[in-house]
C-alpha cells in the first residue's frame, strides 16, 4: 500500500481515513520500547517519591535549629514553648563561614523570649540577676564554674543584648536617633570580655545571620500591594487575552497588508538612510579634517570621531545601498513565497476560527507543567531533608581541627576539645552516612533528569495535539463540513492513548532524546561554576565550547522534534522515520521554510509589542493615577510597578500561549501544503486538498472540478 521513494519519502496513499480526513497508512503502536521505559520511569519516579516523603523532613528548611539541630517551637518536643532562636555571638555570624557553613560559629540555643535586658555575665554572676541570665546558657547548665571557665567552654553568652524577634531569631534591637545607630541609649556596647564595641559590628552580624530581613519588608509591602490591585490585575490579562484574540481574528483579513507595509517600510527605511549618508557626506565637504582616510586615523576609543569623517559616510550608503538592492532582489524573486506566506498564514486563522477551542488548550500543557514542577520541587525538598544531623567543630581561631565532624556528647572530653580549648561541637548541616544517605545525590539527579522528561513529554503531546486538529482542518476537502466533531479532543486520544495510531512511546522518545541533552546542559553549567576560580584557560575554552555546542545541539533537536511531531500527527509513522521526512522535506523547501519563518516572526513579534505594550502603558497610566476618568477608582500603593510590572509579564504569557498555538497551526498546515504538492498531482485519484487561495497562487486546480 505504500511505495517509499529512494529519497527516503513515502508515496501517494491509496486511501484516505474518513475519521481522520487525511492520509493513512498502515498504522501501529511506534516506539514501544521507549514507552515501557517511560512508564518504568514514572514508576521508579513515584517510588523515589515516597522514600523521599518517608525520610523528608521540611521544617529542617523552614523552621531554625539549634546548634544540636534540634527545632524551635515544635510541637511534642522540648523546645515545643522556645519558638526563638537565639545566637550567642551575633558578631561572629558576620565570618565568612557562615557563607560556606550556613551557619553562624557560635553557639545557638532555643529561647522562649528574647532578652529585653543589657547584661553581662560578669555582672550577672555574683548578682540576683543570674535566674534571668541562666535562661540564656546552655540547657542543663548549672553554676560550678567559675566566670573564665564558662565563657572559655561556651556554656553562656558573654552578654545579653536588648533583642527583638524577626523570622523566629533573635536580633539586637538596633534603632537610629538622628542618624546614630544605638541600642537602647547607648551607641557602644561591653562584649562581656572587659572590652566595648561599636553598634556597627552587631548590624554587621544581624545582616549576614538574616539576609531576608529588608527582603521581607519589601515581600510585606508588595504583599500589600496585590491585595488591594488583584481584581485590577485580571482586568488587564482580561483585556490582553481579548486583543489576543482580536490580532489573531484580524490576521485574517489583514495579513497580507501587514507583510506588505512592513517590507514597504524596511525599504523606506533603508532608502532615507542612503539620503541622509549623502546629505552628511555634502555637508562635511570643505570641513578641516573630514578627508583624513581611516587607514590614517587608526582606531580611536571615542567612536563619535568616526562621524566626522566623510568616508565613514560613503561606507555606509555602500553598505546601505547593498542592503537595499538584495532586499528588492529577494522581493522581485521570492515574490511567489511570501505570497504563499501570506495565503498560509490567512489559512491558519481560518483554521483557528473552525477550531476555537485550542485557543484554551494551552491551559491544559500549563496545568500539567505546574504538576510536573509542583512533583519536583516537592521532591527535590524531601530528598535535600532526609538527612540526618552532622555537628562540626567550630572555632573563632585557627584550630587543626576546624571544620571535621564530631559528636556533642562525647566531645567536651575527647582530644579535640583539648587540641582546640575555645571550639565548640555543633550542628552544621543535614547529611548521613548510611547506602540511603550516599545515593542522595544519584536521586537528585534522577529527579531532575525526571523533570526534564516529563516536561518535555508534555509539551509534546500539546504540540502533537494541536497538530493533529489542523492537520484534519487540512485534510478535510470540504471545509469545514468535513471535519470531525471534535478535532481537538480526537488528536488529543490518538496522541497518548495505547493501541493502533497511538504514539505515546514517540513523544516519549522524541521527548527522552531532549531531557538528555538538557541535563548534560545542566551538568556543564554546575562544572563552569566550579572552574570558574580555576585559572586553567584551556579547561575555560573547552568548557564554553562544550556549552556551546550542546546549546546548539538543544535548539536542532527542539526544531526536529517539533516537525517529527507534526508528521506523527499526520502519518503515525515512529519518530525516527517522522524526524527523517520531516526533516529532508523542509531541506527540499528550505527557501520557502525560510520566508515562512520570518514572515510570521515578524508578526508574532508585532502582535506580541502591540499587546504587551498597549495594556503595559494603559497599566501604568491607571495604577500612577493619570487617568482622570478613573483617577479616584486605583488603589493607593506602595509600589505602582508591582501590578504594572505583573500585568506587562502575565499579558506577554498570554499572548505567548495564543500566539504559539497560531505558530504550531502554521507550521502544520505548512507540512501539510508540501506534503500535498509531492503527494498529489490534482487528478481525481489524488486530488490537492489545498485551499483555493494556494492553488491560484501555484496554478493548480484539481482536474475534477476543472471538467465540472
Amino acid at each position: 500500500m505504500v511505495d517509499e521513494r529512494k529519497d527516503g519519502s513515502y508515496g501517494t496513499p491509496q486511501k484516505y481515513d474518513p475519521a481522520f480526513r487525511g492520509p493513512i497508512y498502515n498504522r501501529g503502536c511506534t516506539d514501544i520500547i521507549c514507552c515501557v521505559f517511560l512508564f518504568l520511569a514514572i514508576v521508579g519516579y513515584v517510588a523515589v517519591g515516597i522514600i523521599a516523603w518517608t525520610h523528608g523532613d521540611p521544617r529542617k528548611v523552614i523552621y531554625p535549629t539549634d546548634s544540636r539541630g534540634q527545632f524551635c517551637g515544635q510541637k511534642g518536643t522540648k523546645n515545643e514553648n522556645k519558638p526563638f532562636l537565639f545566637y550567642f555571638n551575633i558578631v561572629k555570624c558576620a565570618s565568612p563561614l557562615v557563607l560556606l557553613e550556613f551557619q553562624c560559629p557560635t553557639p545557638q540555643i532555643c529561647v522562649e523570649k528574647c532578652p529585653s535586658r543589657y547584661l553581662t555575665y560578669l555582672n550577672a554572676h555574683a548578682s540576683e540577676d543570674f535566674e534571668y541570665y541562666k535562661q540564656y546558657c546552655l540547657p542543663g547548665f548549672q553554676k560550678n564554674k567559675g566566670v573564665a571557665e564558662v565563657l572559655r567552654d561556651g556554656d553562656c553568652p558573654a552578654v545579653l543584648i536588648p533583642s527583638k524577634p524577626f523570622a523566629q531569631r533573635c536580633f539586637p534591637a538596633v534603632h537610629a536617633h538622628k542618624g546614630i545607630l544605638m541600642v537602647g541609649n547607648e551607641t557602644t556596647y561591653e562584649d562581656g570580655l572587659g572590652s566595648r564595641k561599636n553598634i556597627t559590628e552587631l548590624v554587621e552580624g544581624a545582616k549576614k545571620a538574616s539576609g531576608i530581613l529588608e527582603a521581607r519588608q519589601l515581600a510585606m509591602r508588595i504583599f500589600e500591594d496585590y491585595t488591594v490591585s488583584w481584581y485590577w490585575i485580571i482586568i488587564g490579562l482580561i483585556i490582553a487575552m481579548v486583543l489576543s484574540l482580536l490580532f489573531i481574528i484580524l490576521l485574517r483579513f489583514l495579513a497580507g497588508i501587514m507583510v506588505w507595509v512592513m517590507i514597504v517600510m524596511v525599504i523606506l527605511v533603508l532608502g532615507y538612510g542612503i539620503l541622509h549618508c549623502y546629505m552628511e557626506y555634502a555637508r562635511l565637504r570643505g570641513e578641516a579634517g573630514s578627508d583624513v582616510s581611516l587607514v590614517d586615523l587608526g582606531f580611536q576609543t571615542d567612536f563619535r570621531v568616526y562621524l566626522h569623517l566623510r568616508q565613514t559616510w560613503v561606507a555606509f550608503m555602500i553598505i546601505l545601498s547593498i542592503v537595499e538592492v538584495i532586499i528588492i532582489l529577494l522581493l522581485i524573486f521570492l515574490r511567489k513565497r511570501i505570497l504563499i506566506a501570506i495565503a498560509l498564514i490567512k489559512e491558519a486563522s481560518r483554521a483557528v476560527g473552525y477550531v476555537m477551542c485550542s485557543l484554551l488548550y494551552p491551559l491544559v500543557t500549563f496545568f500539567l507543567l505546574c504538576l510536573c514542577i509542583a512533583y519536583w520541587a516537592s521532591t527535590a525538598i524531601f530528598l535535600s531533608t532526609s538527612n540526618e544531623a552532622v555537628y562540626k567543630i567550630f572555632n573563632e581561631t585557627s584550630c587543626p581541627v576546624a571544620g571535621k565532624t564530631c559528636n556533642p556528647e562525647t566531645f567536651p572530653s575527647s582530644n579535640e576539645s583539648r587540641l582546640c580549648p575555645g571550639a565548640h561541637c555543633q550542628f552544621a548541616f543535614y547529611g548521613g552516612e548510611s547506602t540511603y544517605h550516599r545515593a542522595l545525590l544519584g536521586l537528585q539527579i534522577f529527579n531532575v533528569f525526571m523533570f526534564f522528561w516529563l516536561a518535555n513529554f508534555v509539551l509534546a503531546l500539546g504540540q502533537v495535539t494541536l497538530a493533529g486538529a489542523f492537520a484534519s482542518y487540512y485534510w478535510a476537502m470540504n471545509k469545514p463540513d468535513d471535519l470531525p466533531a471534535f478535532p481537538l479532543f480526537s488528536a488529543f486520544g490518538r496522541a497518548l492513548r495505547w493501541g493502533p495510531r497511538y504514539h505515546t512511546g514517540s513523544l516519549a522518545f522524541g521527548s527522552l532524546l531532549l531531557a538528555i541533552v538538557q541535563v548534560i546542559r545542566v551538568i556543564l553549567e554546575y562544572l563552569d561554576q566550579r572552574l570558574k576560580a580555576a585559572e586553567n584557560k584551556f579547561a575555560k575554552f573547552l568548557m564554553s565550547c562544550l556549552k556551546c555546542c550542546f546549546w546548539c545541539l538543544e535548539k536542532f533537536i527542539k526544531f526536529l522534534n517539533r516537525n517529527a511531531y507534526i508528521m506523527i500527527a499526520i502519518y503515525g509513522t515512529n519518530f525516527c522515520t517522522s524526524a527523517r521526512n520531516a526533516f529532508f522535506l523542509l531541506m527540499r523547501n528550505i527557501i520557502r521554510v525560510a520566508v515562512l519563518d520570518k514572515v510570521t516572526d515578524f508578526l508574532f513579534l508585532l502582535g506580541k509589542l502591540l499587546i504587551v505594550g498597549s495594556v503595559g502603558i494603559l497599566a501604568f497610566f491607571f495604577f500612577t493615577h493619570r487617568i482622570r476618568i478613573v483617577q479616584d477608582t486605583a488603589p493607593s500603593l506602595n509600589y505602582y510597578w508591582v501590578p504594572v510590572v505583573t500585568v506587562v509579564i502575565g499579558s506577554y504569557l498570554i499572548a505567548h500561549g495564543f500566539f504559539s498555538v497560531y505558530g504550531m497551526c502554521v507550521d502544520t498546515l505548512f507540512l501539510c501544503f508540501l506534503e500535498d504538492l509531492e503527494r498529489n498531482d490534482g487528478t481525481p485519484e489524488r486530488p490537492y486538498f489545498m485551499s483555493l487561495t494556494l492553488k491560484k497562487i501555484l496554478n493548480k486546480t484539481n482536474k475534477r472540478q476543472a471538467e465540472a
